[in-house]
C-alpha cells in the first residue's frame, strides 16, 4: 500500500476520505467500527419503524377504517412498493448532490415527520370513523378526508424510508478503508451485522410493536415507532465527528442517460466495422487537451478501465462516434460524445434487465405475507394458552426466523457440499440460487391455496359461510397451519434477497454500485406494485358473482387467488430459466478478451 500523506502531528490521513469539516480524515480517530456504530443504530430503528408499520397495517385499515380486503391489501402493498421505489431517487440525491450523510440525516427527519403525523391520526377521534355497531354489520368506512390524512401520513413515511434505505448501507461501507487489510476484513463484517441488526429491528416490530399496537394501541404502537427513529436519528447524528465522508461521484442515471441521448443524437450514422475507430477512454485526456476544458474535462480526467467492444446493441455504439461535424474542443460533452467504455457499461446494465424483470414476480408472492396471509391469520385460532393469544400480525416472526435459520443452514452445510458437487467455490451461482428462491415462491402458493382450502372447509362445518356469517367469526381451525406458506416464502427470500444481491454487484459495471442496488431494490417495490394491480383486477372481474377477495374471507375465495400466483409464478420460472440458461456472467465475458476483473470487482463490492 502506499504511504499516506499524515498531519502536522503525524497522525496518518486518507487520500480519499474527509472528515466533517472537509479536512483530511486522520484514520485514527475516524472511521471503523465506532462510525459503523452509529450507523447500524438508525437502520436497526428504520427497520423497526417500517416493518412495526407495515406488518399490521392491514389489520388496522380493515377493523379500525372499515375498509375491504383488497383496498386494504393494495393500501398495503402501494405503501411498501413507494418506499422501495423511492430509494432510487434517494440514491441520485445522494450521488449527485447532498452525499450520503445529509441525504440520511434529511430523510430520516422526514420519516419521523409521516410516523409523528400517523400517531396524531391515529389519537384524534374525528381522523377515523366510528367503531362499528354491535354485531359488526353496521361498519361506516372511513371518509375521504380521513383517508387523505392516513395516506399523507404513510407517503410522507415511505419518502423519508426511501431515501434513508439508499444511503445506509453505503455510508457504513465508506467508514472502512478497502485499501488496508484489516480494514477491509472489518467492511465485510460490517455487512454482516448489518444484515443481523436488520433483523433484530424486524424481530422487534413483528413481536413487540405489533403486540402493543393490538393491546394497548395503535396510539402507542405508532408513537414508538416515532420515537424510534428520532432515536436512530439522534444516534446518527452523534457521531459526525467521527464519519469519514467521501466527495460526490455523480449519478449511474446521467451516464446511462448521456450514452441514449448521444446515440440518438447520431442516429443516422453508421457505426464504423473497427471498433478502434470509435471514441472510448484512451481519448480523453486528449479530448481534455484540446481544449474542451471546464467541468465535464475535469471529471473525465480519472481513467476508467477499457472494456471490450461487444456487438449486441449496436444502436448505442452511435454514441461513441466521432462526428466529423463536432469540434475537437467539445469531445468531452458527454451528451454529444460518449467513450466506447461508457456505452459497454450501459450495455451491462441492459443484459441484467431481463433476469432483473423475472424476479419481480418472486416479490409479488411475498406481498401476500403482509396482506391476505394476515387476513386469514384473523379468522383462525389463535390461542397458545387459554388467556393468550398471538397477534394475527406476529406469525410474520415465523418468516423472519426462517430467513435466519436458511441463511445459516446454506452457508454451513449447503456450499461445502456444492462446492464438492457443483465445483464452484461460492456453491450456488447468484443465478442458480435466485432459481431456488423462485422454485420455493411456487411451493409457498401451493400450499397457501391448500391451506385456504382446509380452512374454508372447516368454516363451511361450522355454518361460518353462510351469508349470515360475520367477519368476526372465528374458524376453530389453528392459525399455525399456515406456518408452511411463511417458512417456503421466508426460506425463498434467503435464497433469492441473497442471489440478486450478489448478482446485480457482481455483475455491475465499474463505479455503478449504487445504480445495481438500485435495480435490486426496485425488484421489491415492483413485486408490490403488481400484486395491487392483480388484486384490482382480480377483484373487479369476480366480485359480480363469488368474489375471490370477499370482505369476509369465509365467503370469498382466496384459494383461487393463490393458484393464479402460483401459476403464474411457474409461468416465470420457465421465464427465468431460458434466460439464465443463455447469460453470460461478466467474469467470463471479459476474461475471454483477457481482461483482468480484480480492478473491477473491488468497485463494484
Amino acid at each position: 500500500m502506499a504511504t499516506l500523506p499524515k498531519t502536522k502531528q503525524g497522525a496518518e490521513t486518507l487520500p480519499d476520505a474527509w472528515d466533517y469539516k472537509g479536512r483530511a480524515a486522520v484514520r485514527s480517530s475516524s472511521g471503523g467500527w465506532a462510525s459503523a456504530a452509529m450507523i447500524l443504530g438508525v437502520e436497526t430503528c428504520e427497520r423497526l419503524t417500517t416493518l412495526g408499520i407495515a406488518v399490521n397495517l392491514l389489520t388496522y385499515l380493515t377493523a379500525t377504517m372499515h375498509l375491504g380486503n383488497a383496498t386494504s391489501a393494495n393500501t398495503v402493498t402501494n405503501f411498501l412498493g413507494t418506499s422501495f421505489m423511492l430509494c432510487l431517487l434517494g440514491g441520485f440525491i445522494a450521488d449527485t448532490y447532498l452525499g450520503r450523510y445529509l441525504t440520511i440525516g434529511i430523510f430520516a427527519a422526514v420519516q419521523a415527520m409521516g410516523v409523528a403525523l400517523l400517531t396524531v391520526s391515529t389519537i384524534i377521534p374525528g381522523l377515523r370513523p366510528p367503531k362499528c355497531a354491535a354485531g359488526g354489520e353496521s361498519c361506516i368506512p372511513a371518509t375521504g378526508k380521513q383517508l387523505m390524512v392516513l395516506y399523507a401520513a404513510l407517503y410522507i413515511t415511505a419518502l423519508g424510508t426511501g431515501g434513508l434505505k439508499s444511503s445506509v448501507s453505503g455510508f457504513g461501507s465508506d467508514q472502512f478503508d478497502e485499501s488496508e487489510k484489516e480494514e477491509k476484513k472489518q467492511m465485510i463484517a460490517f455487512f454482516n451485522w448489518f444484515f443481523f441488526f436488520i433483523s433484530i429491528g424486524a424481530l422487534l416490530a413483528v413481536t413487540v410493536l405489533v403486540y402493543i399496537q393490538d393491546h394497548l394501541g395503535r396510539d402507542w404502537g405508532y408513537g414508538i415507532c416515532a420515537c424510534a427513529i428520532l432515536v436512530g436519528l439522534l444516534i446518527f447524528l452523534s457521531g459526525t465527528k467521527r464519519y469519514r465522508f467521501k466527495k460526490l461521484v455523480g449519478s449511474p442515471l446521467t451516464q446511462i442517460a448521456s450514452v441514449v441521448v448521444a446515440a440518438w443524437r447520431k442516429r443516422s450514422l453508421e457505426p464504423p466495422s473497427d471498433s478502434s475507430l470509435l471514441f472510448d477512454v484512451d481519448d480523453v485526456v486528449l479530448a481534455g487537451a484540446g481544449g474542451g476544458g471546464g467541468e465535464e474535462g475535469q471529471v473525465s480526467k480519472k481513467k476508467k478501465q477499457k472494456l471490450p467492444h461487444s456487438k449486441e446493441f449496436r444502436f448505442l455504439d452511435r454514441a461513441a462516434i466521432k462526428d466529423p461535424k463536432v469540434a475537437i474542443t467539445t469531445l468531452s460533452n458527454k451528451w454529444q460524445l460518449s467513450t466506447l467504455t461508457d456505452v459497454e457499461e450501459v450495455k451491462l446494465v441492459i443484459r441484467m434487465l431481463p433476469t432483473w424483470a423475472t424476479t419481480i414476480m418472486f416479490w409479488t408472492v411475498y406481498a401476500q405475507m403482509t396482506t391476505f396471509s394476515v387476513s386469514q391469520a384473523t379468522t383462525m385460532d389463535r390461542h397458545i394458552t387459554a388467556s393468550f393469544q398471538i397477534p394475527a400480525a406476529s406469525l410474520t416472526v415465523f418468516f423472519v426466523a426462517t430467513i435466519l435459520l436458511t441463511v445459516a443452514f446454506y452457508d454451513r452445510l449447503l456450499v461445502p457440499l456444492f462446492r464438492k458437487v457443483l465445483k464452484n467455490p461460492q456453491g450456488l451461482t447468484p443465478l442458480q440460487r435466485i432459481g431456488v428462491g423462485l422454485v420455493l415462491s411456487i411451493l409457498a402458493m401451493v400450499a397457501a391455496a391448500l391451506t385456504e382450502v382446509k380452512r374454508l372447509g372447516v368454516a363451511r362445518s361450522y355454518g361460518l359461510t353462510t351469508s349470515s356469517g360475520t367477519a368476526a367469526a372465528v374458524v376453530p381451525l389453528s392459525v399455525f397451519w399456515l406456518v408452511p406458506q411463511f417458512f417456503l416464502v421466508g426460506s425463498g427470500e434467503a435464497f433469492t434477497y441473497i442471489g440478486q444481491l450478489d448478482f446485480f454487484l457482481r455483475e455491475c459495471p465499474k463505479g455503478m454500485k449504487t445504480m445495481s442496488t438500485g435495480l435490486f431494490l426496485s425488484t421489491l417495490s415492483l413485486g408490490f406494485f403488481v400484486s395491487s394491480i392483480l388484486v384490482s383486477i382480480v377483484h373487479k372481474v369476480t366480485r359480480q358473482k363469488k368474489p375471490w377477495l370477499a370482505d369476509n374471507l369465509n365467503q370469498g375465495k382466496l384459494y383461487n387467488f393463490y393458484w393464479l400466483l402460483a401459476i403464474l409464478s411457474t409461468l416465470n420460472l420457465v421465464v427465468f430459466l431460458a434466460i439464465a440458461k443463455g447469460y453470460v456472467y461478466k467474469e467470463k465475458r471479459l476474461a475471454e478478451e483477457g481482461i483482468d476483473l480484480e480492478e473491477e470487482e473491488l468497485a463494484c463490492h
